[in-house]
């Protein structure tokens, strides 16, 4: 009998043992939070506009704009400037301008990618929507390498589709991580053939497609054109990427089409064979650029989570501008997927007042950073301001989902 208590004794201290050594599940609390005023036209700009946002691999975030200098048309002379933070978007250096001005020609569409290697960001940009340069940093967007030229990828397309107008962009593009062209970048792009007799004709009728470099950025090639200006699908131009969990390429698509839903299309290598694109009837597009990231990916007990966002303003029954058939670019809106865009089950507003075009990044942590467009409280409704909201999946899903934290008890 004594046996028997002492041999209890000891199965129960080491349960114990074992129990105060388990790391323990923490309760991750919600957090939404305004951090900055990233970019303010202030006196030395007409106004500030086009947001692109990557996290580093080092922790950094790298925030870019489009700070257009003699008015806020897309021809106006453009700067395109960047700031750094180190501590999650707090504090942010000063700006930096990566591609001046030149007169009568802007540069526009920043369209960065952090690439695996741990120590490269590659980002795109044109100069008068006719030509498109390619520039990298290794040290962490500290400085940066010469403009190189790649506008013959564009070249390209042609005779298939005889553009005068090119983008890529906006906002930040991918690297493939998965299956046989791991590595591969691939950066949307929109074009052009312009027609002078309808109105916003310097950038409609349009085509969409994307462009991909094999070599880490040395050289670039065409993708297929994935949709183009029909009867049932009116004007697509700025779209964004992700990688889906079985290694499909997803494209989102703007267009100016009458049912004001993004489109979808897939890729198995994010250049060719593009499906048909559809309409998302959980995705309302008011016209307007969006955003759209992965969380998490699945495997190691993580859930499959991409982030969408962009001005959901399906219940306002005014028009911004009927003539285009424009929805007012408001009520800035978070989405949730658990299934690769299948379906949409959480949704937030992140800014109810006015607001555009957006980006978004996401740190190791799980930490969401959202920068985007905002007039809100200026005299002039065209003079943007580009602000950052960082929330996590506490708030998003009001506690019912969280990234996994642990804490030991030791």
């Amino acid at each position: 009998m004594r046996h028997f208590i002492y041999f209890l004794f000891l199965s129960v201290l080491l349960a114990n043992c074992r129990t105060a050594n388990r790391p323990a599940q923490v309760s991750e609390q919600p957090v939404f939070e305004t951090t900055a005023t990233v970019f303010d036209p202030g006196t030395s700009y007409a106004t500030t506009r086009i947001p692109a946002l990557v996290m580093t691999t080092k922790g950094s975030l790298l925030a870019f704009c489009e700070a257009r200098v003699n008015n806020s048309g897309d021809w106006a002379d453009i700067d395109m400037i960047m700031r750094r933070s180190t501590d999650g978007g707090k504090t942010w250096e000063e700006n930096v301008v990566i591609a001046a001005r030149e007169t009568k020609r802007p540069t526009s569409n920043c369209t960065p990618i952090v690439d695996r290697d741990g120590k490269t960001i590659h980002v795109l940009y044109h100069r008068n929507y006719s030509n498109c340069y390619y520039v990298r940093s290794t040290d962490d967007g500290k400085t940066w390498s010469a403009p190189k030229e790649i506008t013959y990828a564009f070249d390209q397309f042609r005779p298939e589709y005889n553009w005068k107008v090119l983008a890529p962009g906006p906002g930040h593009a991918i690297q493939l991580q998965n299956g046989q062209h791991k590595g591969r970048l691939v950066v949307p792009v929109w074009l052009c053939e312009p027609n002078p007799k309808i109105p916003g004709g310097d950038h409609r009728p349009s085509c969409v497609a994307t462009i991909y470099s094999d070599d880490f950025g040395q050289t670039w090639k065409r993708g297929a054109i994935v949709a183009n200006t029909t009867p049932e699908i009116k004007n697509p131009s700025e779209h964004v990427a992700i990688e889906t969990a079985d290694g499909r390429v997803m494209l989102n698509i703007r267009t100016e089409s009458a049912p004001h839903q993004r489109m979808i299309a897939y890729s198995p290598d994010g250049a060719t064979n593009w499906t048909k694109p559809v309409f998302d009837e959980e995705l309302f597009d008011p016209v307007c650029m969006a955003s759209l990231i992965r969380v998490s990916s699945p495997g190691k007990g993580s859930k499959n989570r991409i982030l969408f966002v962009n001005p959901d303003s399906q219940n306002d029954p005014e028009y911004l501008n009927k003539r285009n058939d424009f929805r007012k670019r408001q009520n800035l809106t978070a989405k949730l997927s658990y299934d690769d865009g299948q379906s949409w089950p959480v949704q937030k507003v992140i800014d109810a007042g006015k607001a555009g075009y957006s980006d978004l990044a996401v740190g190791p942590d799980g930490m969401m950073y959202c920068l985007y467009e905002t007039n809100e409280g200026s005299t002039e409704t065209w003079r943007y301001r580009i602000v950052l909201k960082r929330f996590n999946l506490a708030w998003l899903t009001d506690q019912k989902d969280q990234v996994n934290m642990v804490s030991s008890t030791r």
